[in-house]
């Protein structure tokens, strides 16, 4: 079984990056080396690490590695000392540019699915596993916005649980001042015998917290108390007649 492919992204862990340092750093340095000796080339390598410790390779000495490589540039510098050499350095410069432009569309082209013709199979493999890799560092940002999001609606939604609950709090200690006010008012055995006909104000409320509250103000009936008309010699007793 081969091994997995991970993204070319920053390591947040910081075990895993040491880890990942130390065995990269050495690779890079062996094959500095390997270069060096299969092809006869000067190689100078340096690296500074995450806590500024410094690596270096060179296959002659480094001093040399950086003399040249500073003459190397003092050179290309004297040669912008005419007209005519600046302009042929910058028609190099554009050719360099222009090439890089061109390879840099040709690959973005086939990271599109076009224009792979004359690929083989080994580098078309090499594509589905660059492609591979680019999606799974997506999804993993569409992941984790997702998750942030749910997250925040998590929160939104036990802030306002907890509001509910203290509007029911409240409601719930306004009907019970209301009954107490209304037992001062019409007497105990008047609201106990008829609630609904007496409490001239009432608060219809849910029992439950979650379930968003309404409330209903009532009107009391009127109600009308009709005097029967009396004769002479009538007697009249909590509304009825007497002949």
């Amino acid at each position: 079984m081969g091994r997995g492919k991970i993204a070319i992204r920053r390591i947040d862990n910081s075990t895993n990056r040491q880890v990942t340092f130390s065995k990269r750093r050495s690779g890079l340095l062996k094959k500095a080396k390997e270069l060096s000796i299969l092809c006869d080339a000067e190689v100078g390598v340096v690296i500074f690490s995450s806590t500024d410790k410094l690596y270096e390779f060179s296959n002659t000495s480094m001093k040399s590695v950086i003399d040249r490589y500073q003459k190397a540039r003092d050179g290309d510098n004297q040669l912008i000392t005419s007209p005519d050499k600046e302009v042929k350095f910058w028609q190099k410069e554009a050719a360099i540019l222009r090439q890089q432009l061109l390879a840099l569309q040709e690959n973005h082209g086939q990271l599109m699915g076009k224009e792979l013709y004359g690929l083989s199979a080994e580098d078309l493999q090499n594509l589905e596993n660059q492609l591979e890799i680019s999606l799974q560092g997506v999804r993993m940002k569409k992941d984790q916005i997702l998750t942030d999001e749910i997250q925040q609606l998590h929160t939104k939604g036990n802030l306002l649980h907890q509001e509910n609950i203290e509007l029911y709090k409240k409601v719930n200690l306004i009907r019970q001042e209301n009954m107490g006010m209304n037992k001062k008012v019409y007497g105990r055995d008047a609201i106990v015998g008829n609630r609904n006909t007496l409490i001239p104000y009432e608060l219809s409320i849910m029992d439950d917290p979650r379930v968003p509250v309404h409330l209903q103000l009532c009107l009391p009936e009127q109600q009308s108390v009709k005097v029967p008309e009396t004769g002479p010699g009538d007697i009249c007793i909590g509304g009825i007649q007497l002949h």
